[in-house]
């Protein structure tokens, strides 16, 4: 606190104002703005964004689940029951006559004499007991730390009674146990893609933008070519030309790498207009005079002066892969079973008449949903976090 005292005719005593807002370091707000780190400007620009925050926090969520899955899920993934098929969602309660214990009700069905098809109702005569750290089916987490205990499950096994919180499907897989091991393909299957995408869109599009010349007519020209080709005729021909002897997951993941080679055209053209703009520019030209060599001008100089546009596309581009196996499964193009990710199971929503009577044969759909808005959301707080000063 600093005093300023008034003169005897304006004041009776020393009139106290206060300082200018101090850090956590005791220097005052203006100056830790002034000297901070671009990491902490950029932490501090993010977490004012509300969104950007609740996009952070369901991302980690989701990834949480997908490394986790086998302790996580109350089966594996190829568990399956087939007298339960399309068995309904089962409410879990929580108290037993008055006591804590965790339980689902069971379930009773009636066959149509005609059309043969089932209908499911509860059955409150019998309880399934539910615990948390259930024994059930063993599994290697990581592949490699053996283990039966799941986060949830009931408390007789996977060979009793069933508990299927959200539904089952026309197999009698458990649902939610299918959506927590698909995460882990959705939400990964396109990290290599786009990683490989970005470097090669940015490194290309620096390159031509800051030489310019023959070096830059050769890279246009075949960023003109790749753009040029269509990608869907492209994605059948590659798909036909893997080795039919790889697994479903590998050809696919064979297919998302190459045509990452496509992907990086856009990114490729931003960075060199960029480019093209900033070399001319005095700081530019203050890093030639000082001896700065060019990967240092490149890397060090102008790639950071539109860093929010590269963090923005970087994770834009993750939920279009996502969007992009998840359609491709849909239609019968991408994964196949036994493979589990969301795209395949939504293909058991083809079947209109499957969903009129099971609707929660939609819930992968959902969980798309939730896992591209919040990577847009994480996007968007990142791309106006990296420009601190703008605001």
């Amino acid at each position: 606190m600093t005093q300023q005292t008034l003169p005897a005719d304006e004041g009776t005593g020393p009139v106290v104002e206060p300082d200018a807002p101090v850090s956590e370091a005791g220097v005052s707000g203006d100056t830790a703005i002034a000297v901070a780190p671009q990491w902490k400007l950029v932490w501090w620009g993010f977490k004012r964004h509300k969104l950007a925050m609740a996009g952070l926090v369901v991302t980690l969520v989701i990834y949480v689940l997908a490394i986790f899955a086998e302790f996580l899920a109350p089966y594996s993934s190829g568990h399956y029951n087939p007298d339960y098929a399309y068995a309904p969602p089962q409410r879990l309660h929580f108290v037993d006559d008055g006591k804590w214990g965790m339980y689902v009700y069971g379930y009773k069905s009636k066959q149509d004499p005609t059309t043969l098809e089932l209908t499911w109702t509860t059955d409150e005569r019998k309880k399934v007991p539910v615990s948390l750290f259930a024994k059930g089916e063993s599994y290697k987490l990581f592949g490699l730390i053996p283990g039966d205990r799941h986060l949830i499950g009931p408390a007789n096994g996977a060979k009793g009674p069933p508990m299927y919180l959200i539904g089952a499907d026309r197999n009698g897989h458990d649902l939610l146990s299918r959506i927590i091991h698909g995460s882990r393909v959705s939400m990964s299957i396109g990290l290599v893609g786009v990683a490989f995408a970005f470097v090669l869109g940015v490194v290309l599009g620096g390159v031509s933008g800051f030489f310019g010349g023959v070096v830059d007519t050769v890279i246009q020209r075949a960023v003109e070519f790749f753009m040029s080709v269509p990608t869907l005729p492209l994605w059948l021909g590659l798909a036909a030309a893997v080795p039919p002897g790889w697994g479903p997951l590998k050809r696919y993941f064979a297919v998302t790498v190459i045509l990452s080679m496509i992907a990086w055209t856009h990114l490729a053209r931003v960075v060199r207009s960029r480019f093209l703009s900033l070399r001319e520019e005095d700081f530019v030209t203050a890093a030639t005079i000082d001896g700065a060599s060019q990967p240092r001008i490149i890397f060090r100089h102008m790639l950071p002066s539109f860093s929010s546009y590269l963090i923005a596309s970087l994770t834009l581009s993750i939920p279009g892969m996502i969007l992009a196996e998840t359609s491709l499964s849909f239609l019968g193009l991408g994964l196949q079973a036994p493979v589990v990710s969301w795209g395949v199971l939504l293909q058991e929503a083809q079947n209109i008449r499957a969903v009129a009577t099971a609707p929660w044969l939609l819930l992968p759909g959902a969980t798309v949903v939730v896992a591209v808005l919040a990577l847009n959301f994480l996007g968007d707080g990142l791309r106006d976090a990296a420009d601190p000063y703008k605001h």
